[in-house]
């Protein structure tokens, strides 16, 4: 796949008003980008709920897709303080993140609770970016065999669409530097393979998350389809250059299948 995506999460690092500044000052680079706005590049933002308004109104007229950090298992219905997948694709959101590692760990989701929110996120027609990774350092073939397994646990009895596989090593998120690049192409080529095998999931992509920064886009290549930021990307001017590392393995990408 040409196309290359960078991922931005916010969690609740950004009061509403900062927030607000940040999609103003992303959204006027963004639009003078232009590998984001042919295409050739995807960005994605995660905000708060909060801030999922905002983020839309901020990003009108541009590519940029806006998703919630989390989304409810349920329909609507009387569930008190929960936001459903219906409520964010009807405001304009396209993705819902699900199973992130702080969820899991700070809030005890299960798999069952992340295969169930994948299911009604692809009901309800969003993209569900699913946050997978093992949680403790290990060798790439075994932490394969278990990112491997999230994921068919993820799916199992979704509907079909594509969906935003995140490998982020448990290991990893906040450390100083990401997981090893080898580590992280036998992971990721193992994700692939998985979701490639599923007629369900076309158009899908795989990406890298976990200390995620600047000249891993260039060192991986091929073996990821985009990478996912966190604080790194608070500064808007250091997204950019992540979107342009973006821009240039697109057009290795395209230039590569051009002569193929």
């Amino acid at each position: 796949m040409a196309q290359v995506t960078v991922g931005v999460s916010l969690k609740a690092y950004f009061g509403h008003e900062r927030a607000r500044v940040w999609f103003d000052e992303v959204a006027a680079r963004v639009r003078t980008h232009d590998a984001v706005a042919s295409g050739a590049v995807e960005l994605f933002i995660t905000p708060t709920y909060l801030q999922v308004l905002p983020a839309l109104a901020a990003f009108a007229g541009t590519s940029v897709r806006i998703g919630g950090q989390d989304v409810s298992s349920e329909e609507p219905g009387a569930f008190t303080g929960e936001v459903t997948a219906a409520e964010l694709a009807e405001v304009g959101a396209t993705i819902a993140e699900i199973g992130h590692a702080e969820r899991r760990r700070l809030f005890g989701e299960t798999d069952q609770a992340t295969a169930a929110k994948t299911r009604v996120a692809l009901r309800s027609g969003l993209t569900p970016l699913l946050c997978i990774g093992e949680t403790e350092g290990q060798e790439p073939e075994d932490a394969a065999i278990v990112a491997v397994a999230q994921v068919h646990s993820a799916l199992e009895d979704a509907d079909a669409g594509a969906v935003i596989v995140a490998y982020e090593p448990v290991w990893a998120i906040g450390a100083p530097e990401p997981a090893g690049y080898e580590h992280i192409r036998v992971v990721t080529a193992a994700l692939r393979a998985a979701i490639d095998a599923d007629p369900a999931r076309a158009g899908s992509v795989v990406i890298y998350g976990g200390a995620a920064g600047p000249g891993l886009l260039t060192e991986l290549r091929d073996a990821v389809d985009g990478v996912f930021l966190g604080r790194f990307a608070h500064d808007p001017d250091a997204l950019v250059t992540v979107l342009d590392e973006a821009a240039a393995l697109a057009d290795l990408r395209r230039g590569q299948g051009e002569a193929g």
